[in-house]
């Protein structure tokens, strides 16, 4: 409660220090001596302790009125790595500002706010200080003001005043690095197979139909010059064929509308963004991301500032993600409505029993393992391999809460 009153003080007015509240009790005293003895040194005494202190209240604030304060964008980093956070302080005036300091107010430290002393700014100048902010789990964090202090030019007073300087922060989650994982080659692989037939028959009737047209090259074959166009423009254009191109369209599902334990949730958010980024770049895959709160989105960066802000239990506000999927959940009977074809990964305590397979291959998370190891391993588990009280929804319909 005194600290608070104090913060308030200081904020909107002036607090007095150590040496400003000694002071303050001596002026006291000499009066009350001088009203009781009539002597007139002590009244100078007492006069010139009561200009001091009036001096120290007021020019504190003064001295910082006028400056002004700026923030950098933050860049994104991955959780454990460090923000740079850089502020620039602007002196507009015609006289040097010195002996203050300057007070992030950080989300990532409430308690103890990065601090740094500022011995002078130069009449119409700036002052830049950049530090690092360590980061230890994901997040989207915000930036709004900085507190500029001042007990210049005494010290006997010290001011605060706060000035707006908002920024984001994303923190991402770590990707995790992977040499393969079998639960997304399988997708790949699988596709691929079938599809292998479907690209002669493709190639062979997009034979002929032109994309588009280009200058003639060295190398190009005579047989793909358009004539017709060439003879207009007197020189040769080669025709550009249709081909077909992207895979097929696979959904990372995290489910994120129910309750998880909080460092399984987080374990599943870096499952999420691993298996991402190593579905778009290992593999031929369309891969798109799907949690309750935002729906279906795609491209690197939106992923990933969706995964830094992602919580638990969040609406939803979307439509249920489409198949194919790879689920992650912590619920299992989500598993046992996956239909054949289709990936899970699991994050639950219950023991698991044997039951008929039906097509659908996962993973079960062991919290003494290593998650970059699981990912990495072959030892699926089917939903032969999920717990005995989910068995009796294999008759519901596939879809997702």
């Amino acid at each position: 409660m005194f600290k608070r009153a104090t913060n308030w003080l200081e904020t909107n007015w002036v607090t007095p220090a150590y040496a400003g509240g000694l002071l303050a009790a001596l002026t006291i005293c000499f009066f009350g001596a001088a009203t009781n003895t009539m002597a007139g040194w002590l009244y100078v005494l007492s006069g010139v302790g009561v200009a001091l202190l009036g001096v120290s209240a007021v020019l504190p604030a003064r001295s910082i009125r006028a400056l002004s304060v700026s923030r950098e964008t933050i860049l994104p980093v991955t959780a454990g790595a460090d923000l740079e956070i850089a502020l620039t302080v602007r002196n507009p005036t015609q006289q040097v500002q010195s002996l203050f300091q300057i007070q992030d107010l950080s989300p990532l430290s409430r308690s103890n706010p990065p601090t740094t002393t500022v011995e002078q700014v130069l009449a119409d100048g700036t002052y830049r200080w950049v530090y690092r902010q360590p980061t230890e789990l994901r997040g989207v964090y915000q930036w709004s003001k900085i507190a500029l202090r001042s007990g210049a030019p005494i010290g006997l007073f010290w001011c605060q005043r706060q000035r707006e300087a908002t920024a984001i922060a994303y923190v991402y989650p770590q990707a995790l690095k992977l040499d393969r994982c079998p639960l997304v080659d399988g997708i790949g692989n699988s596709e691929r197979q079938n599809r292998q037939s479907a690209n002669r028959h493709l190639e062979a009737a997009n034979e002929g139909i032109t994309r588009s047209l280009r200058p003639y090259r060295y190398g190009d074959p005579m047989r793909s010059i358009h004539w017709r166009t060439s003879a207009r423009y007197s020189e040769f254009q080669v025709r550009e064929l249709e081909t077909e191109r992207g895979g097929q369209n696979v959904t990372i599902c995290l489910d994120s509308g129910v309750n998880w334990d909080a460092t399984d949730f987080e374990q599943a958010v870096i499952a999420a963004c691993t298996l991402y980024f190593y579905a778009s770049q290992s593999t031929n895959l369309n891969v798109r991301l799907w949690t309750a709160g935002t729906g279906l989105i795609s491209g690197a960066r939106q992923v990933l500032e969706t995964l830094a802000a992602v919580q638990m239990a969040e609406s939803l506000t979307s439509e249920p993600a489409p198949y194919p999927l790879i689920l992650l959940t912590s619920q299992p009977q989500q598993v046992a409505t996956i239909p054949a074809g289709n990936r899970w990964v699991l994050w639950t305590p219950e023991p698991f029993t044997s039951t008929p397979r039906s097509g659908s291959l996962g993973l079960k998370i062991d919290p003494h393992q290593s998650l970059q190891q699981q990912l990495n391993s072959s030892n699926f588990a089917s939903d032969r391999e999920m717990p005995a009280y989910t068995r009796s929804n294999r008759d519901l319909n596939p879809e997702l809460n």
